[in-house]
């Protein structure tokens, strides 16, 4: 499957299984979506199921708030990650907070498309993960993979509380993968090491979990052998697992797509640095893209954020140091 056919799937089949699940966004219904996902369903489920709703993703959170804290699970897709901050009220202050504030499950995912190198420009193109890690009450996932695309979508939807799941819109048809059938869940919380190595330790996620693969593969016909560890989930975080990996080879470079500053890297570093000092045997180093809104310019997105030749240099610096 593609990483958009195993989305795909995992809505269906979990629509199927339980029809408590239904989906609301806009264009959802009739059109199948910005990216055709939802294509089919309406057909299939109806129209009390398939839900077009209105240019208002505040309406449509908080009304996926409210189908939630009434036992239904919704799916309320946002067209694009970035129209998030239309609804920002409804995901941090009120779904985020709800089983803090009152100890009922909150049953509600977010799917929302994200991320660059689709020459969107800086309304559609944005990595805004780190304002919801920021938050507690609510879970982070970011599947780099088309199986964990399933998987985790699957975990998302049956988990008792809120979930954003960051679905990359250059991974959509980047290329096909073996997805198990039938019941395939990912945990929450648990980190995959995507490839091993004794050198240094790459920690990535999302889109640039594949140039760090990449950079990988160029750094190892140097003799450098790069474990790449994809995190998955990024609330909670797979603390064992990034810790075990540095750990292992006493060397981390973390990579994201997202801004530099005070991004998920920041708390990774800081992590290591916290409980995994002794074991280092060089700087913790972060790659991410500028401090600046994502351009719209092919040529300046590709200087905006990190590349696999600038990745596999990192590797190599870290390597010698």
């Amino acid at each position: 499957m593609t990483y958009l056919e195993a989305i795909r799937e995992a809505l269906r089949s979990e629509m199927r299984r339980d029809p408590r699940v239904f989906v609301l966004g806009e264009d959802i219904g009739v059109h199948g979506g910005a990216f055709g996902i939802t294509k089919g369903f309406l057909d299939e489920f109806g129209p009390w199921r398939v839900i077009d709703a209105p240019l208002s993703e505040a309406a449509n959170v908080g009304a996926g708030i409210g189908a939630a804290v009434m036992g239904m699970r919704p799916v309320v897709e946002l067209q694009f990650a970035d129209f998030v901050t239309d609804a920002f009220t409804q995901v941090v202050n009120m779904a985020a907070t709800f089983h803090w504030r009152t100890g009922c499950p909150l049953p509600l995912v977010l799917r929302m498309p994200y991320g660059g190198d689709v020459k969107g420009g800086p309304f559609h193109s944005q990595c805004k993960e780190a304002w919801f890690v920021h938050t507690p009450g609510l879970k982070v996932v970011a599947p780099a993979t088309a199986g964990d695309a399933k998987g985790l979508l699957l975990a998302a939807i049956r988990d008792p509380n809120p979930v954003l799941y960051f679905e990359h819109k250059h991974l959509y048809r980047y290329r096909r993968e073996e997805v198990p059938d039938g019941e395939h869940v990912t945990p929450i919380g648990r980190a995959h090491v995507a490839r091993e190595g004794t050198a240094l330790s790459v920690i990535s996620y999302g889109w640039m979990l594949h140039k760090c693969l990449a950079a990988a593969d160029a750094a190892a016909r140097d003799g450098i052998a790069a474990e790449v560890l994809d995190l998955r989930s990024l609330l909670p975080l797979d603390r064992d697992a990034i810790l075990g990996t540095v750990r292992k080879t006493g060397k981390a470079l973390i990579v994201h797509e997202a801004t530099r500053t005070a991004g998920v890297g920041a708390e990774v570093a800081a992590l290591i640095a916290e409980e995994a000092f002794e074991s280092l045997d060089g700087p913790v180093v972060r790659l991410a893209s500028e401090d600046t809104p994502v351009p719209h310019s092919p040529v300046l997105e590709a200087a905006f954020q990190p590349q696999v030749e600038e990745i596999a240099g990192a590797i190599r610096a870290l390597a010698a140091y």
